[in-house]
């Protein structure tokens, strides 16, 4: 009897398995334009996130995971490797940098957008001006100014580490200062109570949930006088651009892969030219405002 094609046949069926099984696993890795990743997300940005993930997904083979938390929670994940990418309104500090320097990964940041701090106040409130140093004052424990109290996020979200960080304290009051867990309760506890002033992210009241809609019509965006302006200026976006609201921040794409993955080619997507036109459409700054071609007929 003959083996001789026998063995021929699973010789070749063993090459086609080897050649199957490689190519699943080219397939498989992650690039800049494909695979999956899960991005972490400071919660106060996580609207205009989904947008820039949608319309990514859309374009490439990609899978990303949106991980939405507070600024304390999303760098406590980066630092322990959860994810790799991180989604912030500041950069590292010396310490975050050493670190990920003493595992020989040198952090990519990519400025994509410019936001700002709300102050928001019931729609039944006729005063739409606030000032900045009776928000200062206040959050330093004096009372003696026209604000009742103040409705933050969370106490570890970025908005509350800025308007420490400009009250000069560490910790946010105990007396007439709350928070919650999220912007949209913020938003929610405004609309329904009188007499409170609420602190969230520009973004979601420009990018409401559905759930949020009906909300964010019951609420008042107020005008915010800076330390050294006598004049009021609203958060939109040509005062962003003119540098007029005083509480703008920046955000930034954080990769420390250290690899050629989707961080990287995620980060140019968003400060690219569809990147930042979904940014402007959005109502936040965009780093780089996109072109317009005219066409004369």
């Amino acid at each position: 009897m003959n083996y001789f094609p026998f063995r021929t046949y699973y010789a070749i069926m063993i090459v086609m398995l080897i050649f199957v099984g490689c190519k699943r696993s080219d397939d498989d890795k992650e690039t800049i334009l494909k695979g999956s990743t899960t991005i972490l997300v400071d919660e106060s940005f996580q609207p205009i996130i989904e947008d820039q993930v949608a319309v990514f997904q859309g374009e490439y083979k990609a899978k990303i995971t949106i991980n939405a938390r507070s600024e304390k929670e999303v760098i406590r994940a980066f630092l322990k490797d959860t994810s790799r990418i991180a989604i912030l309104s500041r950069k590292l500090n010396d310490e975050e940098q050493k670190y990920f320097e003493n595992l020989k990964i040198k952090p990519k940041v990519t400025q994509i957008a410019s936001d700002a701090i709300a102050f928001i106040s019931n729609k039944s409130n006729n005063d739409t001006l606030i000032t900045l140093k009776d928000v200062i004052l206040f959050m330093q424990g004096k009372t003696q100014v026209r604000i009742k109290g103040l409705v933050f996020d969370n106490p570890n979200s970025s908005t509350v580490r800025y308007v420490n960080e400009l009250a000069g304290i560490k910790e946010i009051p105990k007396n007439n200062v709350f928070s919650f867990k999220s912007n949209k309760e913020v938003v929610r506890f405004v609309a329904e109570n009188d007499g409170m002033i609420g602190v969230v992210g520009l973004n979601w009241l420009y990018q409401p949930s559905p759930d949020m809609i009906d909300d964010v019509k019951k609420i008042n965006v107020l005008s915010v006088q800076g330390q050294k302006s006598k004049e009021f200026f609203a958060p939109t976006q040509n005062n962003l651009a003119e540098g007029t609201y005083p509480l703008a921040r920046d955000l930034f794409i954080i990769n420390c892969q250290g690899t050629t993955g989707l961080g990287m080619g995620f980060a140019s997507f968003v400060a690219g030219d569809i990147g930042q036109r979904i940014v402007l459409k959005s109502g936040l700054l965009p780093i780089r405002i996109p072109g317009r071609k005219l066409l004369f007929k």
